[in-house]
């Protein structure tokens, strides 16, 4: 199978569970603060991939000033993407409560802030076909594991701003076939880069990865309840972590 296939359908799983998570809202009502001490273990499972799968490795391929370089364009890079999204209605995408917009043009900002959010994840995947021949077994439990959360409580906030389970879930899995899809082309684009550039694509997802967690993932984790969220977030972590000693899939 074409690597570009490959790293297409492994961005596809990685992006599978966002809807799972969406869907969830649907089956079941689930308690607010279980939304959020959810979304704070996937903030915890996101740090550690960024820091010991992305820059640490990245260092160790590229050394520090691609890394560096890399981390602060993609910092900027989604930054400015999501301030321009966050003004057309799509600030509170990943809200659990009210605060959504019930607006057709809210309902757009939110689909696109969610495909902004989800492109470092299937960069990364796609990259790590090129970098090393496999897909990383704790970047890909990092993906499925913080997307379910992101899915789950934006989803909830849909719900709350009145949209439907058809228009909610049709979102998320055209959303999931679109990264699919950007992992595809990345890949192809990538496909002959030398190793100090794919550690720096690596480290631009970083930095957008981090800078979508700062600002999207953790304030719906700490709104409504402060107690407890530090230690959910050390123990996913520290899951991703005991995750990281593991293998790669061929």
């Amino acid at each position: 199978m074409p690597i570009w296939v490959q790293a297409g359908l492994w961005a596809l799983l990685g992006a599978s569970s966002l809807v799972v998570g969406a869907a969830v809202v649907y089956l079941a009502d689930l308690p607010r603060r279980l939304t959020a001490g959810i979304m704070a273990f996937g903030c915890g499972v996101l740090l550690s991939a960024v820091a010991y799968d992305l820059i640490m490795d990245g260092f160790e391929r590229g050394g520090l000033w691609p890394i560096v370089a890399g981390a602060i364009a993609g910092a900027l890079a989604y930054t400015v993407a999501d301030h321009i999204v966050s003004a057309s209605g799509g600030r509170h995408r990943k809200r659990s409560n009210d605060r959504q917009s019930a607006g057709a043009a809210g309902g757009a900002a939110i689909a696109i802030g969610s495909l902004l959010d989800g492109i470092p994840e299937s960069m990364v995947l796609g990259v790590g076909l090129l970098d090393d021949g496999g897909v990383s077994v704790p970047m890909l439990a990092a993906i499925l594991l913080s997307n379910f959360p992101e899915g789950l409580s934006s989803a909830a906030g849909m719900k709350k701003a009145g949209r439907g389970p058809a228009q909610v879930l049709g979102m998320w899995v055209a959303i999931a076939v679109l990264l699919g899809v950007s992992a595809m082309v990345g890949v192809a684009l990538l496909r002959y880069a030398d190793p100090w550039l794919l550690a720096m694509v690596n480290a631009v997802a970083a930095g957008a990865l981090l800078s979508m967690i700062v600002d999207t993932m953790i304030p719906d984790a700490v709104e409504d309840e402060h107690s407890g969220t530090g230690a959910i977030v050390v123990a996913g972590l520290l899951l991703a972590f005991a995750i990281s000693h593991g293998t790669t899939v061929t």
